[in-house]
């Protein structure tokens, strides 16, 4: 959890400089996310860790290895994608048992990610009402950033309720992109 967090401050807040690599492509740090967690990336994708789920930050752990450390390790291929259904189970029965309330607001923040990843609207409507109350929860210090992460659950919401998927997504999964995906992709190159 500390190299993916560093040392939070009194009031949550991570480190500058741990934050602004969070969702930026840096091959350096995909290289040593690789190095460093890849056999847990690929014990957390066989599912032989989820002994780990017996605690609130056990689960965290398991998701960022699902949710996250995928996308960094995997970038621009297919299996950047291939935990999110099971990081998403992970992280809903998680947050239905009331495990998030024992994780600090940061940590929330990508326990709830794995909704605001899903091609699914109900999927997508539940992550805007997380990070809704996140925000309201949220210091002065942190809210900010939670309402950074808020704005992005919105946008996301927007994507899967005018396509059904994101089309950034397309190419590396083998899907055709309409005409209005590419027109899309060219306004947004994000496209999630």
């Amino acid at each position: 959890m500390s190299f993916w967090f560093g040392a939070l401050d009194g009031a949550g807040a991570p480190e500058p400089e741990v934050a602004t690599r969070w969702f930026r492509p840096n091959p350096a740090l995909d290289a040593e996310i690789a190095e460093r967690f890849g056999d847990w990336i690929e014990e957390a994708l066989g599912r032989r860790i989820e002994d780990w789920k017996a605690t609130s930050r056990g689960r965290l752990a398991l998701v960022l290895l699902l949710d996250q450390f995928t996308r960094n390790v995997y970038r621009g291929s297919a299996r950047a994608f291939a935990g999110d259904a099971r990081a998403l189970a992970i992280a809903r029965e998680g947050i239905d048992a009331g495990e998030d309330r024992a994780l600090r607001t940061i940590e929330r923040s990508f326990l709830y990610l794995p909704f605001m990843h899903a091609e699914n609207l109900g999927d997508q409507d539940r992550s805007v009402a997380l990070f809704a109350s996140l925000c309201a929860e949220a210091s002065p210090e942190l809210r900010p950033r939670v309402e950074a992460s808020y704005e992005f659950a919105l946008s996301h919401r927007e994507a899967i309720r005018r396509f059904g998927r994101f089309p950034a997504r397309n190419e590396v999964l083998g899907r055709r992109s309409t005409p209005e995906e590419q027109a899309f992709l060219v306004e947004s190159p994000a496209g999630f």
